[in-house]
């Protein structure tokens, strides 16, 4: 027999447990879906995510940005991927299709809707909480599609005297006709697959009559 010691397991330094911060986080999107975000108490969190209100503080500073981090980490989820099709050899509206349909897939998703309409109805107390989502979510995509812009004027494919405002076009043609009506509620189910790439590549034709290098 042995007499050395098992090691004890290894234990993670505080705040830095994945298992840990994801079981508060599956806790938040609970309660956050079922009261909305400014009903939505630290108390009920911790009891959903079944820890202690303490424990929540050593992972997050508030509810804010479990919110925050929520969203980032679903909108990750959705688009996992798309960056490495924008960077790719593939021809320019082949990469801006396929990364058009999996934003406007994203944006008009059931998880999304609901995400936009907590948003909404926590404006109305705290102004502020728009713009956040907005740097969030929105950001991102219009930083990468910029990125994919500049590209295509670097190697000659397109002409595009101002960037931020073609890549907000173009995230606003991504969805149209569609995404309203979902946010409003004129359209309860999610578009498909069909009427995504229709639209999708409808947005991409008109970017690129719009900018394409003579």
């Amino acid at each position: 027999m042995s007499d050395k010691t098992p090691p004890s397991p290894r234990r993670h330094p505080a705040g830095a447990n994945p298992q840990k911060r994801a079981q508060i986080l599956a806790g938040a999107e609970t309660v956050f879906l079922e009261k909305g975000f400014e009903q939505a108490s630290v108390a009920a969190i911790a009891a959903a995510a079944g820890v202690s209100k303490g424990t929540i503080y050593v992972y997050f500073s508030d509810k804010e940005e479990m919110f925050r981090t929520l969203i980032q980490e679903r909108r990750s989820k959705m688009l996992e991927g798309s960056s490495s099709i924008l960077h790719s050899d593939r021809p320019l509206p082949e990469r801006m299709e396929w990364y058009g349909c999996r934003v406007a897939s994203a944006i008009c998703s059931d998880a999304s809707l609901r995400a936009q309409h907590i948003v909404i109805g926590a404006m109305e107390r705290n102004p502020a909480f728009g713009p956040s989502f907005l740097d969030t979510v929105t950001a991102p995509t219009l930083r990468e599609i910029g990125e994919m812009l500049s590209r295509a004027v670097d190697e000659g494919e397109m002409s595009v005297p101002d960037i931020p405002l073609a890549a907000a076009q173009f995230l606003e043609l991504l969805t149209a006709g569609i995404w309203r009506r979902r946010l409003f509620g004129a359209r309860l189910n999610p578009p498909t697959d069909d009427e995504i790439r229709s639209t999708v590549q409808s947005a991409v034709t008109m970017m690129l009559a719009a900018y394409r290098a003579c």
